[in-house]
């Protein structure tokens, strides 16, 4: 008979149990915030890769920035109609395509740095137009993907 150490003994002798370990946060979280990271590098990369190809001019609007968000808003609205209506998709698709690629290769903190920029070196007029344009244009983009996509499925079906 193994006797248990006095640590492990309750009041009444009787050997006592370790607590449960509460299960860590990361276990169930851990693929996800993965596939986030790895779509975000890939997306802010291709982001990098746009800007050097097609870099803007200081004081002029910010062409190559307003095409990533706007395409970007589009094609986030084609993926949210294929993840959530067409098909059943791994849990960890919409994470790296929606979250990670296309939260990397948009860039809105870049558009408000843009209009700061522009604003503070005396083109408050184009900062403006590129405020409200982008607002717009990333808006409708969303709503023509969606839009187009659920029309070419429907269509599909027929």
């Amino acid at each position: 008979m193994t006797v248990p150490h006095p640590e492990h003994v309750g009041e009444s002798g009787a050997p006592v149990r370790a607590p449960a370990r509460p299960p860590s946060p990361w276990r169930g979280q851990g693929p996800v915030v993965a596939a986030v990271s790895l779509g975000g590098t890939i997306g802010a990369a291709a982001r990098y890769g746009a800007g050097l190809l097609w870099p803007t001019p200081d004081g002029t609007f910010p062409w190559t920035t307003f095409t990533i968000n706007v395409v970007g808003c589009a094609v986030i609205g084609v993926l949210m109609v294929v993840v959530t209506d067409v098909r059943s998709v791994h849990r960890l698709a919409r994470p790296f395509f929606g979250t990670g690629v296309l939260g990397g290769f948009t860039t809105f903190s870049t558009y408000a740095v843009d209009i700061r920029d522009l604003v503070g070196t005396g083109h408050p007029g184009t900062g403006l137009v590129y405020l409200a344009a982008t607002l717009f244009a990333a808006l409708a983009a969303v709503w023509i993907g969606t839009t187009a996509t659920r029309r070419a499925l429907a269509w599909r079906r027929r």
